[in-house]
């Protein structure tokens, strides 16, 4: 065990875990940051996305002791209000059926349109075909991203 000191959601947390230990269980298990969602565990589904100084990554691949000093951030930490411009949109077009890939496909997109805020179609497949979604919502995913696009 080793204690590492994070900066999570704006806030700064301390937590004693196995270095090994992935982002994601530190989150959900040690400072009940549930809103990211396991998935498949090796990094395919994106269910697991947050972001690490701004960058989307797996968190069930990255482990705590290699996340250093980068701010992270979850769902629960992207907007105060759930106001982001993604998480309007999603609700916009009525985007989540069962909602378990959402939390992941938000953080994603969120990310994808800090470094390309005018994406084009193909851009946006692109950048969201690692984030796997079982209900077979991304025609309305493209939708909102592109709507959040233009906010």
């Amino acid at each position: 065990m080793a204690v590492f000191n994070l900066k999570v959601n704006k806030k700064n947390v301390q937590v004693d875990v196995d270095p090994s230990t992935p982002m994601l269980w530190v989150l959900r298990d040690h400072l009940d940051l549930v809103g990211t969602k396991y998935g498949c565990g090796i990094a395919q589904c994106g269910a697991c996305t947050i972001h690490l100084d701004g960058f989307a990554v797996r968190s069930c691949i990255t482990f705590v002791d290699s996340v250093g000093d980068k701010e992270i951030t979850t769902i629960e930490g992207l907007s105060e209000n759930g106001d982001h411009p993604v998480q309007e949109a999603w609700m916009e077009h009525d985007v989540p059926q069962c909602g378990y890939c959402q939390a992941g496909q938000i953080m994603n997109a969120a990310a994808f349109l800090k470094s390309n805020p005018h994406p084009g179609d193909e851009e946006i497949e692109t950048a969201m075909n690692g984030n796997i979604c079982r209900c077979g919502t991304y025609t309305r995913i493209k939708a909102a991203i592109k709507t959040a696009a233009n906010s």
